[in-house]
């Protein structure tokens, strides 16, 4: 175990402590086990952030247990994130800032997930180009990646980039710090997982993963293009032999590295199109809410029409937004017209076409359409005239279009 030693003061400034505050404000975010808000930290910011500061910077800063809390899946699942205190993810913040800039120096520019400047489209953009021009990919997934990274492993790779005892030595407290279940029960690791919700954790996650994955295939494999977006990764082959190969390797590379690939969802996937006409059970992978499929697509010199591969919107994530939209209960909202309603509504439309309509917006329209029919029925429970014709309803709101073609986000875009 790594102790502080030295006699003089940690160099951890209040100016650090200041400008990671200012972060994880911005973020918001839920309570930890402390039970203390943003709204009540902030109520007394300068006691909090003094004391922070003070235990930091003489090294005598213990981070208190993580709260667990589970999370929905989409398959009926839990995802298990660990919420640390706020002011644990101000110290947090405060040491990710300080040693991110020289990971940024090694970080592979085929990893996206959790960098600055960086971002979930760049990535779909890679393998979108990627699948273009390789027929095969290996669609990888680690089973429990979070839960399972080796502390040892991990230790090892931070000494080798971080000369600071001080900094080691309060990363180590982090992953050694127990997560308190809903029972009020103290949950110890025995030497791996990190919180899937702690600040500091994905850092930590692009540093394990950048030996485990990306400096090996690019030493071992190095014709294999790769995108990885934290612990989900997309690896593009040659041909069939090629992909066989490397993913028998990656299983083996995994276990080495205390880790396993997800037997149900880890798999081997053909590129179709109008050039690779071969028959493969499968042609179709999802990767950061997308689906890459084999897709009828326009040619930009032609106007005609041949078979491409591309992403579009999945499945999975056209159901995630008709959950949310169930969840709003659109129909019975108390706004008194149709103005407040677009205004409640319009940070969820953006948000939902600036990410699943980078690529071919038009497959949205099924959720437009719902969309449609949840605001005629808000019409029909607000307006009298209404309830018992759902067709002047539909004219009604056919006529705030006309009038009105801006007032909603996507129909900005043409899109009704």
């Amino acid at each position: 175990m790594i102790l502080w030693n030295e006699t003089k003061s940690v160099p951890v400034s209040r100016t650090m402590i200041w400008e990671a505050y200012k972060k994880v404000r911005s973020k918001q975010g839920s309570a930890g086990v402390d039970h203390v808000s943003m709204k009540e930290f902030d109520a007394q910011r300068s006691k909090h952030l003094y004391k922070l500061w003070n235990r930091m910077a003489s090294g005598s800063y213990f981070p208190p247990p993580v709260k667990e809390v589970e999370i929905p899946k989409k398959d009926g699942k839990f995802r298990k994130l660990g919420i640390p205190t706020i002011s644990d993810r101000v110290a947090q913040m405060a040491i990710k800032d300080y040693l991110e800039p020289r990971f940024e120096k090694i970080f592979s520019p085929h990893s996206y997930g959790y960098r600055p400047n960086k971002n979930a489209h760049q990535a779909l953009a890679a393998v979108r180009e990627n699948s273009w021009k390789q027929e095969w990919v290996v669609d990888l997934d680690i089973k429990g990646f979070f839960d399972n990274i080796d502390h040892l492993k991990l230790m090892t790779a931070l000494e080798k980039h971080v000369k600071e005892k001080w900094c080691l030595m309060y990363i180590q407290r982090w992953l050694t710090a127990p997560v308190q279940t809903s029972s009020g029960e103290l949950l110890y690791k025995q030497g791996k997982g990190t919180p899937q919700g702690g600040v500091i954790s994905p850092l930590l996650a692009n540093l394990f993963l950048h030996y485990a994955t990306d400096k090996w295939l690019e030493q071992t494999h190095p014709t294999v293009k790769y995108v990885r977006y934290a612990d989900d990764a997309i690896l593009h082959c040659k041909s069939k032999q090629q992909a066989e190969y490397v993913l028998q390797r990656l299983k083996e590379r995994m276990q080495q590295c205390g880790l396993e690939l997800h037997p149900g969802k880890t798999k081997l996937v053909y590129c179709k199109d109008y050039r690779r006409q071969e028959d493969y059970p499968e042609v179709k992978f999802d990767f950061l809410g997308y689906s890459f499929q084999p897709r009828s697509t326009k040619s930009k010199k032609t106007g005609k029409l041949f078979l491409g591969f591309d992403c579009a919107i999945s499945i999975k994530s056209k159901t995630h937004i008709a959950e949310k939209m169930k969840e709003l209960n659109i129909a019975y909202l108390t706004h008194r017209s149709i103005v407040g309603v677009a205004k409640f509504l319009e940070p969820y439309i953006r948000g939902w076409v600036n990410y699943y309509g980078k690529y071919r917006l038009s497959e949205m329209n099924p959720i437009f359409q719902s969309l449609r029919n949840r605001l005629v029925q808000w019409a029909r429970k607000r307006y009298k005239r209404y309830k018992t014709s759902i067709n002047k309803a539909y004219n009604w709101l056919n006529r705030i279009q006309e009038q009105f073609p801006s007032l909603f986000y996507h129909w900005r875009l043409g899109y009704w």
